[in-house]
């Protein structure tokens, strides 16, 4: 079956940051599937190369990986600059990378605060800058930032990090506004509650199963594989007039409330 060219990506070059696991691997291996060149980076050598490795079985051209600390400056340098050295351009980028401290705000240290909010945002917005420049160099590009359902409503006991992907939707919409006269689109996605290595300890305490799963419309959490619809539909043609939103993915989640009202109330 041939592929509808609206949604095709094939042949792009795709840079993933933070995608030797979870949310990232998952994008990543969806665009990897369907004939982009990806590459991936991540913090961690072994598990970046396994996930390569996984992947590269399952797609039509190798992935590439390079380690790469979004906190360090030099290194997204040098690696966007080995990339497009490489490739000859970065058609898009998904940034991923991402951490979080669950402690109520009193508790926050100020190394707990620099770690998420370094990496959400500041780490985010070096490596969107320098993907940036090569895109408005070349007058074309795409970037996709991962942002939370905390950009909407803030959930207790997490306030660096909601804070710093409040600041990453508002960087989403700062640089479509720029450099959208550059050819270059920039969007989000939101995803809602999903089950990836890093969550799962959380989500299997059966008060917070039920109550994630009585406030989805869809009645489960998510899975790291159902943003990669939403990746590849912002890094295709058909996403071409799409630039500066937050394409939510949480099963409805954000519709509104389920409340325990008594039937003999309603």
């Amino acid at each position: 079956m041939s592929v509808d060219p609206l949604f095709d990506v094939a042949g792009q070059v795709v840079l993933v940051a933070g995608a030797s696991r979870g949310i990232g691997q998952a994008i990543a291996a969806g665009f990897a599937s369907r004939g982009a060149q990806v590459i991936i980076t991540g913090r961690v050598a072994e598990t970046l190369a396994k996930a390569a490795a996984a992947m590269s079985a399952q797609a039509a051209l190798p992935v590439e990986c390079y380690v790469c600390d979004v906190l360090n400056p030099i290194a997204i340098r040098e690696t966007v600059a080995a990339v497009v050295q490489r490739h000859g351009a970065i058609d898009t980028l998904v940034q991923v990378a991402g951490v979080n401290r669950r402690k109520p705000a009193q508790e926050i240290t100020e190394e707990d605060y620099d770690t998420v909010v370094g990496i959400n945002l500041k780490g985010a917005f070096l490596m969107a800058q320098q993907v940036g420049q090569a895109m408005i160099a070349r007058g074309s590009g795409n970037q996709i930032h991962v942002t939370s359902l905390n950009v909407d409503r803030p959930l207790t006991g997490v306030a660096p990090y909601a804070m710093s992907k409040a600041g990453l939707q508002q960087m989403v919409r700062a640089l479509a506004s720029e450099w959208g006269p550059a050819g270059v689109r920039v969007n989000g996605i939101a995803p809602g509650f999903i089950l990836t290595d890093l969550t799962k300890k959380l989500w299997s305490d059966a008060t917070m199963a039920e109550w994630g799963r009585i406030n989805t419309p869809q009645r489960r959490l998510g899975v790291p594989q159902d943003l990669v619809g939403a990746a590849l539909f912002l890094a295709s043609p058909a996403a071409a007039f799409v630039t500066g939103i937050s394409l939510v993915v949480d099963g409805g989640f954000s519709a509104g409330w389920s409340w325990p009202i008594p039937a003999e109330s309603q």
